[in-house]
């Protein structure tokens, strides 16, 4: 897992695995967001499976996916309800961390 620190509440990584989440919450994270659609390759966890496990340990989980039309404005409002609602520090996770950090640069805008 590599995770990429953006600021002091946010990070990004790629495709977490359900073995990670245990790592994630050790780490210290208190929520997460998934910006992946399910199905997008196929051997790619599928977020209820994620979001069970991440509830078990307490951790909150959302399911903000950004897929092949880019940042919507559905997807910027997704990731805004998250950050106010959601305890940081907080993980976003994609495929590659790149939908994740730009969801979270539009996102920024708003809130500031």
């Amino acid at each position: 897992m590599d995770i990429r620190q953006i600021d002091d509440e946010y990070s990004v990584s790629g495709q977490i695995t359900l073995e990670e989440l245990d790592e994630i919450k050790a780490l210290g994270f208190k929520s997460i967001v998934c910006h992946r659609p399910d199905h997008e390759s196929p051997d790619q966890t599928s977020f209820s499976v994620i979001e069970a496990r991440a509830k078990e340990l307490g951790l909150n989980i959302a399911h903000v996916p950004v897929g092949p039309m880019g940042v919507t404005e559905e997807a910027v409002q997704g990731m805004v309800d998250a950050l106010d609602e959601f305890p940081r520090p907080m993980l976003g996770y994609c495929r590659s961390g790149a939908r994740s950090t730009a969801i979270y640069q539009k996102t920024h805008h708003i809130r500031n």
